[in-house]
């Protein structure tokens, strides 16, 4: 009985003394809301997390047809590279970063609100609670209407997706891809 007072004593010493004595990761790179973001600090020496690559999510809209005065939907698949994941729309929780598309109206052809996919539900270092996601491939589907007096030929919808691009221990700054959709009306 002793023994095992004397070993659980001995690992609460030896647990105390190693969180007192290594600093905690994730705090100089956390945001506001107490989510690691990775960062690196060359500069000072030091680096926490490297950057993902410039391509963890690729976006690919699909060229439309539709005949003026009518609707169609447009499709736009994001391809998350493995190892990442982004938020989805709507985010678990409102501090998070949405996964969110904004078109702009062109000639005679107006975007409605996307429809964005369902998500995944994991669970990450970074948060005690599991969180909703996008990872691997996936769609955002687009209504567009085209007036009866839109003109008709080939035109391209400038668009913009905002993310946050995420590890399995860390969140990197938000970014926006900048894209385009073909569109032509008949």
């Amino acid at each position: 009985m002793i023994q095992k007072k004397l070993l659980i004593a001995g690992c609460l010493v030896a647990l105390l003394f190693s969180a007192c004595s290594e600093p905690e990761k994730t705090k100089p790179g956390a945001n506001s809301t107490g989510t690691p973001v990775a960062s690196d600090n060359s500069a000072q020496g030091t680096t926490t997390t490297k950057a993902p690559p410039a391509d963890v999510v690729r976006v690919q809209p699909a060229s439309v047809e539709l005949k003026a005065g009518s609707s169609v939907e447009a499709s736009i698949k994001l391809t998350v590279a493995n190892g990442y994941h982004i938020n989805a729309n709507p985010p678990s929780f409102s501090y998070l970063i949405a996964t969110q598309l904004e078109v702009e109206p062109g000639s005679g052809v107006t975007p409605g609100k996307p429809i964005y996919p369902s998500s995944v539900t994991r669970k990450f270092a970074f948060s005690k609670d599991p969180l909703a996601v996008y990872e691997g491939e996936t769609e955002i589907k687009l209504p567009l209407s085209a007036a009866a007096s839109a003109q008709k030929g080939a035109q391209t919808l400038k668009g913009k997706l905002r993310i946050q691009a995420c590890d399995e221990e860390a969140c990197y700054p938000p970014r926006t891809i900048e894209t385009s959709i073909p569109v032509t009306v008949k």
